[in-house]
């Protein structure tokens, strides 16, 4: 069970990590406001990169559904992606395994489908005792009603809700920091 940080702290970059759920195939392009979705995420990858922060990266059934977004794909190697086939990657022992060793206390999480397997990863994650904030403006369903649904239900259930240039502000901190320009130009 990790220690989990108080409702007033804000995330840090020594014990956060980045997890990118099943972003791929056709899906990925039929969400609701997928272009907006994909261009978030893309810079969220680029500003945790930036920040070298530890990502994790999902694919649903890939045979069927497709690989990763190749933009998406690109920035995330050489890390390979993990399969699944629950909704609920932790379900799948090598992903549990991933989380532990990345020894963070915190998940950033984006990816679609927000209200499935979004939603049923960031609960257990939860019930294995990480904090997770959900990257809102990098999440998506096929309707604007599932994603709603699944933000009112998570945040209702203790998950935090932020968005890509809070999260990087919050981790970068300070103005002077070496990063902040290059986050600056990332988010504007």
């Amino acid at each position: 069970m990790q220690e989990t940080k108080k409702e007033d702290e804000m995330i840090r970059r020594e014990d956060t990590g980045l997890l990118v759920v099943d972003i791929q195939g056709r899906l990925a392009q039929i969400v609701h406001e997928s272009e907006q979705m994909l261009a978030n995420t893309d810079n969220l990858i680029k500003g945790v990169r930036l920040l070298q922060l530890p990502v994790l990266w999902l694919e649903q059934n890939p045979e069927r559904l497709g690989p990763t977004t190749a933009t998406l794909a690109e920035m995330l190697a050489p890390a390979a992606p993990i399969t699944k086939y629950t909704f609920d990657a932790c379900k799948e022992p090598s992903f549990v395994e991933a989380v532990r060793a990345a020894k963070v206390s915190t998940w950033l999480v984006c990816g679609v489908e927000t209200h499935i397997c979004v939603y049923q990863t960031v609960m257990h994650l939860k019930h294995l005792g990480y904090d997770v904030e959900l990257v809102c403006d990098c999440v998506s369903s096929r309707t604007p009603f599932n994603k709603r649904l699944a933000m009112e239900k998570m945040a209702a259930r203790g998950v935090g809700m932020t968005s890509v240039e809070m999260c990087l502000y919050e981790l970068v901190v300070d103005c002077r920091a070496e990063e902040f320009r290059d986050i600056l130009r990332i988010v504007k």
